[in-house]
């Protein structure tokens, strides 16, 4: 009995002493714990996505991929693969399993060697989201303390929710669901037994065990999973024998974007960024935009084949690469292997695919595409048409074989056509931008910013300032005609030589086509975009005069250069500015701002923003008062409030001004510049054409009173599009592409004669009131405080004159 003493002595004063040291490191470490409560309001990190204002996603932002369950979400089978991996006492133990720590030091002590961790998913848990990872005792028992703790305040599925929200999965990815997406592209309820256990494996070592980066470890971890859940009888032996044999399916999948719209999903993060500051990326906020995606996908689609269009006018400038570095011997092996890598750096852009030429022969040439397929392209099949680029404005001869286009190792682009074959192409040298508006409000329908953010992620649609040429006139004559001319009146289109120092000396400015036609009404001169009219209008009108009205317009004239050029649209401008102000046109003379949110939703679901933008009320019985200028009595502002009716916009243009400056640009599609148009087929669009010296630049813009729509056809480094490139050829295809399809089903809406204007007969050739026997006379709108003068001849005294208003309601 005496020798048993010695040894019980020990072993009680050895729990002692070991009581009393946890006690005293509880005691030490305790009052500096952080407050479990906390976990309770814990907010993971969730990317931001932007969504269309149909739903479909258009991008995603955030470093860290985590998209949060409940544990009711969780599969169970995959439950039971987790506690199988990780902790298959987790639902009865107290958060400590004090036999696995024992397990633990014991291979720590006899190995020297860090074997089996002996953490519980409680543990865990503290860890990921209360400490470090410093391997030390203190944050081990700081771990301990606070698995207890965490143990004592929350449930076993609110401990379990936040191991599957948190834990780091590999490749970006934090949390299972998230996890789930990265790697199979579906969510945690679609996968398999065998998916479920190879993700349950990756936590023990993240970056070796994911089925990306380790294959062949991740498949070794999985399959002594499925064997630990049929020791464990969470499966049976039929099950786990079907799941062991599966193979590893896995491959990268990034945010599943379902709809291209890079250029205004960019913008979206711009903007959430500027009012959420560094949390926009990682609150989970759902961010909802005005786009269209059906119209979206066919802005894409015109901007692509309007550029693809354009770029087969010119010629083919060569590969974008020369991969063979020497000649080969005749016997010698392609290196394969070295262009398939080449390939696979190079991005798709605007669908057209990157491709190696391996082969040439008579009839057509076979290429290597980057997923390691061989393809052949047919002689006919864009080989042909391959004329060289020598210049802007010339080609070189039509080539004989495909030998005169292509060489061995070329990295060049095909595309697979409608007719199921694929074609040689290039990707255009020249950009293009789109933007179209609701003109009632300002909501962005859609926007494109280049042929593809793959190549440039530089927004031509926002962030390009391009000179509009005459695609600005019409903001002149609405100013001429608010001044008190009109349609009618006359200006000589004649030469112009004058010395002007802001124009650096003398200058000669000329039409487009060089000639020139003497007196000229309004109507026919910005119907024929005359630009020598265009200058003496200005003149006329006064510069200064009409930058104020650009200021009115809502144009931000701090940059305008006081002098006659203005008149050419000379001012560099982006495309959603250009479409803005057009806005006004479409819309009857109001000014709203472009806006590309709508709503965004939290985490939650809580809408924290919706947009509320002014908006023009069409079918409102305003009279003769304007949005945002009338005064309202008290009961007219409660009962707008009570209806929460949007803002009412402020008029910048008068009603009636308004309407004959549309009436104009109707002329500009039935007969003038943009008669292209016509195979629309509508008789309430209107546009106007621009184009500038080079050219460089080409634009149409052009609406009817639901959709205001602008295009731009450019180079970056501002050189010259070609000496018969125009905005009637360059821009204004992509335009009626995109009209075809954003007016498709919706009705014609002509436009009411406004109160004040009336429609008269004048002598076309004086603009002036014609005698009512006056064979060649024709129609023309005036404010009635603008009405000419009677010409020479009968009817053209008071009585006479009377007759000859025609009024149309």
């Amino acid at each position: 009995m005496k020798l048993l003493r010695w040894p019980l002595r020990l072993t009680v004063l050895g729990f002692l002493g070991g009581c009393w040291l946890f006690s005293g490191i509880y005691l030490y470490l305790s009052p500096n714990l952080p407050n479990v409560e906390t976990l309770r309001d814990v907010r993971l990190q969730t990317p931001m996505r932007v969504y269309t204002r149909d739903g479909d996603l258009i991008g995603q932002f955030g470093e860290q991929k985590r998209n949060p369950l409940t544990y009711d979400q969780i599969p169970q089978q995959f439950v039971l693969a987790l506690l199988a991996a990780e902790d298959d006492g987790f639902f009865s133990h107290g958060g400590i399993d004090f036999g696995g720590l024992l397990r633990a030091v014991s291979e720590l002590v006899l190995t020297g060697e860090k074997g089996s961790g002996g953490s519980t998913l409680t543990m865990q848990v503290a860890r990921n989201y209360f400490l470090t990872l410093d391997r030390t005792f203190m944050r081990k028992f700081n771990e301990i303390l606070l698995a207890i703790e965490i143990e004592r305040r929350l449930s076993k599925e609110e401990i379990f929710e936040l191991y599957v929200n948190r834990v780091f999965l590999g490749h970006r990815s934090y949390g299972f669901e998230a996890a789930s997406q990265v790697y199979y592209g579906k969510g945690m309820g679609e996968l398999s037994l065998a998916q479920h256990a190879m993700l349950a494996g990756i936590p023990k070592s993240p970056s070796r065990n994911n089925p990306l980066s380790g294959p062949e470890a991740g498949k070794d971890r999985r399959n002594w999973i499925l064997g630990r859940m049929l020791t464990l009888d969470y499966i049976d032996q039929s099950t786990y024998d079907t799941a062991i044999d599966l193979p590893v399916t896995a491959t990268q999948h990034g945010a599943r974007i379902s709809l291209e719209a890079q250029y205004a999903a960019e913008m979206a993060r711009r903007q959430m960024v500027e009012r959420y500051g560094m949390s926009a990326y990682n609150e989970g906020y759902s961010v909802y935009t005005t786009l269209d995606s059906e119209l979206q996908e066919v802005a894409s689609a015109a901007v692509v084949d309007g550029l693809m269009t354009y770029d087969s006018r010119h010629g083919y400038r060569g590969p974008e690469q020369q991969l063979l570095e020497e000649e080969l011997a005749p016997d010698a092996p392609l290196p394969l292997k070295e262009w398939l890598a080449t390939l696979e750096r190079t991005a798709v852009i605007a669908g057209l695919e990157p491709a190696v030429v391996i082969a040439i022969d008579d009839a057509g040439i076979s290429v290597l595409l980057r997923d390691n397929r061989q393809v052949r392209v047919e002689w006919e099949d864009g080989l042909r048409q391959a004329r060289p680029y020598i210049s802007e404005n010339r080609m070189g001869s039509s080539p004989a074989t495909p030998a005169d286009v292509v060489s061995l190792g070329d990295l060049v682009r095909v595309k697979f056509s409608d007719k199921q074959r694929w074609r040689f192409a290039q990707v255009p040298d020249a950009q293009a931008a789109l933007v179209s508006l609701n003109p009632n409000n300002g909501a962005i329908v859609s926007l494109v910013g280049g042929i593809g953010f793959e190549k440039s992620k530089f927004n031509r649609a926002t962030q390009a300032q391009r000179q509009p040429g005459s695609n600005l006139k019409p903001f002149l004559y609405s100013a001429a005609l608010d001044a008190g001319f009109t349609a009618a009146s006359i200006i000589n289109d004649a030469p112009i030589v004058m010395e002007d120092r802001s124009l650096e000396g003398v200058w000669r400015p000329e039409n487009d086509s060089g000639k020139f036609f003497g007196p000229t009404r309004l109507r026919w001169a910005l119907t024929k975009s005359r630009n020598l009219v265009s200058i003496r209008l200005l003149q006329q009108l006064g510069v200064r005069r009409f930058i104020n009205y650009a200021d009115q317009l809502g144009f931000d004239t701090g940059d305008f250069a006081p002098d006659l050029s203005l008149a050419l649209g000379t001012h560099a401008m982006n495309p959603l500015e250009i479409a803005s102000a057009y806005a006004i046109l479409a819309n009857g003379g109001y000014r709203v701002e472009p806006f590309l949110i709508q709503r965004i939703d939290d985490l939650a679901g809580e809408t924290v923003f919706e947009a509320r933008p002014a908006t023009v009320c069409s079918d409102c019985e305003q009279g003769d008062r304007a949005p945002g200028t009338e005064e309202l009595s008290m009961e007219e502002i409660l009962a707008a409030q009570e209806a929460d009716a949007p803002p009412a916009p402020k008029r910048v243009m008068d009603e009636r001004v308004n309407f004959i400056i549309n009436s104009i640009l109707q002329d500009v599609i039935k007969k003038g510049t943009g008669r292209r148009a016509l195979v629309l087929k509508r008789d309430d669009i209107s546009g106007k054409t621009g184009t500038t010296n080079g050219p460089m630049d080409a634009w149409f813009s052009g609406y009817n009173p639901d959709v205001v729509t602008t295009t731009w056809v450019g180079f970056d480094n501002y050189t010259p599009l070609g000496r018969r490139e125009f905005g009637g050829t360059a821009a204004l295809p992509i335009w009626i592409n995109y009209m075809r399809e954003a007016l498709a089903g919706l009705p014609e809406k002509p436009r009411g004669l406004p109160p004040g204007v009336i429609h008269v007969r004048i002598d076309p050739a004086t603009g002036l009131l014609a005698p009512s026997d006056q064979r060649d006379a024709i129609f023309e709108y005036f404010r009635a405080e603008n009405l000419p003068e009677p010409g020479e001849g009968e009817g053209t005294g008071p009585t006479g004159t009377d007759d000859l208003i025609q009024e149309i309601f």
